[in-house]
């Protein structure tokens, strides 16, 4: 029995002991900065596992102690006859014996044998062996977080907390961008506002680069359409206006209505470029076409607008 308890723990610190290298396998110092951090890890854990494995030959030493000493009292107690009955009766097997341990609770109608003598404000302590399906959770706990340390904590192989959290943070961002796009396309010429991003502006080219130049010109001069960089607008001057008109179109004078080829976001992000073009002059513009656009002028239009129909209201 001894032989076979042994050979089973030498086993085990072998297999130990082989998990060393398969660990560290594919990892080198130079290119892994968290080398010596897994290597002490590693060794620490294999450390763990011999004072596991000591400690397991230790109780096996002791209950072997206890069960010789108490042959040697039966001998002294009733006979070589009944010693020789103890030692010759068959063993049970270990998960036999375990289960009695588990299972060896005091029914309720004898616990007036298992009760302390001490009480406290008039309770008894009970000396009872906890239920069976509590103490196989308790192990199996400590199995599992066992288990969950070394995986996560110690090897290595698991993602940690800090991981976790910034995988989610990254899921988190990838979700509010596609929301965000989703929005862009929300946007008309109710509510549209100049965009500002260098990103979004270069995206604006883009599309004029695309679908404007042949017609307004490469820097916004104008050709057979206005020029866009002058304050003159034949259909006003306002980012709403801008997008409205892009929108829409104006098919009477050959502008094509790019709702259909657009989406709401592009058209802003193309109105948003056109409105970087006022006063960049370039050469060859050409003349103005349309009225003057001055964003203080439609304010002032817009309160002279409200005043009067505060007076109208008033007559």
């Amino acid at each position: 029995m001894k032989n076979k308890i042994f050979i089973s723990m030498l086993s085990a610190l072998l297999i130990l002991l082989g998990q060393v290298p398969l660990l560290a396998q594919g990892t080198q110092a130079g290119s892994d900065p968290n080398f010596y951090d897994r290597f002490l890890a590693n060794g620490l854990l294999l450390f763990a596992g011999l004072v596991v494995v000591g400690a397991v030959l230790a109780i096996f030493h002791l209950l072997n102690v206890v069960v010789k000493m108490q042959q040697i009292q039966i001998y002294q107690e009733n006979g070589l006859d009944a010693y020789l009955e103890k030692v010759k009766a068959p063993k049970e097997p270990i998960w036999d014996r375990l289960l009695k341990r588990w299972t060896a609770a005091v029914p309720v109608e004898k616990e007036e044998d298992i009760m302390f003598e001490h009480s406290f404000d008039g309770i008894r302590e009970l000396d009872n062996s906890l239920p069976p399906w509590w103490v196989a959770m308790f192990y199996i706990t400590i199995v599992i977080g066992v288990v969950y340390f070394g995986y996560y904590h110690v090897l290595g192989y698991g993602p940690s907390s800090a991981e976790k959290y910034e995988a989610q943070m990254e899921r988190a961002e990838e979700q509010v961008q596609a929301y965000l796009a989703s929005q862009a396309n929300l946007v008309d010429e109710t509510n549209v506002e100049p965009l500002t991003d260098e990103g979004q502006l270069a995206l604006g080219k883009s599309i004029y680069d695309a679908n404007c130049l042949a017609c307004h010109g490469a820097f916004g001069e104008g050709g057979v359409g206005p020029n866009l960089t002058d304050p003159y607008w034949i259909h006003g001057g306002s980012i709403k206006d801008v997008f409205s008109t892009i929108k829409y179109g104006v098919p009477e004078k050959g502008m094509i209505a790019w709702q259909a080829q657009l989406r709401a976001s592009e058209m802003q992000q193309v109105a948003s470029y056109i409105m970087t073009l006022q006063g960049t002059d370039p050469a060859n513009g050409k003349e103005p076409q349309g009225e003057l656009y001055n964003s203080e002028n439609v304010i002032e239009a817009a309160d002279t607008t409200m005043e009067n129909a505060a007076m109208g209201m008033l007559d």
